[in-house]
């Protein structure tokens, strides 16, 4: 794969995306995860899907290639604004924003496919993620989003650490309610810069599966972000580099290997909390 990646131009594309999406969907993971949001990037998925797959309509009926990632980004920013919009409309059960969306990404997802006559190699592609599919555009893309995430995150670390850890008093500070706005409209980017290498079906695992991992080692928020990060950006690589090798599709490869990093976690986590036991009852 070393070789490959400087002969061949979608290899080095794929990869570099790869780590992009290993760097930022692990940091806004971990403010998703803390704010207990984690079905948000799953219903995000299923909207960027009706996005996707309504691209791929739209091409066929006007016969001018059009690339579904630059739908899939609108239909995303669009069921992240209504999330955000029926969570003030449910302000006691705002839970069902997020069901409520799905269903429509869903729908939207089921007609536009019907509508294309169904399956082809770019739309599954999308839904697992694939190494060769990645272009030049995808990755300009994709690094711009990147950019925008982390001024994001460097700019309004402090309001959103505010808003994820006491809402209340973010509240009574008048900042939750255009952080969330900000917060829920970066989610929908991440996830559509992720889809091109883990797929939209997997992508919420990527955002959540590391976070999940480094809560398990870490204790404190910013060696959590960082931790997430680095097993992220392991899950990527060794992922890709299977994916690669075997054949396969890179997004269930990268979701395999965070599940084993996660057991991995969870057996280290296990074995310090017996051996501090047996400390203390020794003492």
């Amino acid at each position: 794969m070393i070789q490959a990646f400087f002969e061949y131009d979608f290899i080095r594309y794929s990869v570099i995306s790869g780590l992009i999406a290993g760097l930022i969907a692990p940091l806004i993971g971990t403010f998703i995860v803390i704010r207990r949001l984690s079905l948000i990037a799953d219903a995000l998925s299923h909207v960027t899907l009706g996005g996707i797959t309504f691209g791929v309509y739209l091409s066929s009926l006007i016969g001018t290639a059009i690339n579904p990632l630059v739908t899939g980004i609108l239909f995303s920013i669009l069921g992240a604004l209504g999330i955000e919009r029926l969570r003030t409309v449910y302000k006691h059960y705002q839970e069902l924003a997020i069901p409520i969306i799905m269903s429509f990404g869903v729908a939207l997802s089921v007609l536009f496919l019907s509508l294309a006559d169904g399956f082809n190699q770019d739309l599954f592609g999308y839904l697992f993620g694939s190494i060769s599919a990645v272009n030049l555009f995808d990755l300009t893309l994709i690094a711009s989003i990147g950019v925008i995430v982390l001024v994001f995150i460097f700019f309004l670390y402090k309001e959103m650490f505010l808003v994820s850890f006491d809402e209340e008093y973010a509240d009574v500070m008048n900042i939750s309610k255009w952080i969330h706005f900000l917060f829920i409209v970066v989610v929908a980017l991440v996830i559509s810069a992720s889809m091109r290498i883990v797929g939209i079906l997997l992508v919420s695992a990527l955002m959540t599966l590391p976070v999940a991992s480094a809560m398990r080692v870490t204790s404190s928020f910013k060696q959590l972000m960082a931790m997430s990060v680095i097993f992220g950006e392991i899950a990527v690589i060794i992922g890709l580099f299977i994916s690669f090798h075997l054949d396969i599709s890179p997004g269930g490869t990268i979701v395999l290997v965070s599940l084993a990093i996660l057991m991995g976690a969870i057996i280290l986590d296990h074995i310090g909390v017996k051996k501090d036991g047996e400390q203390a009852e020794s003492i």
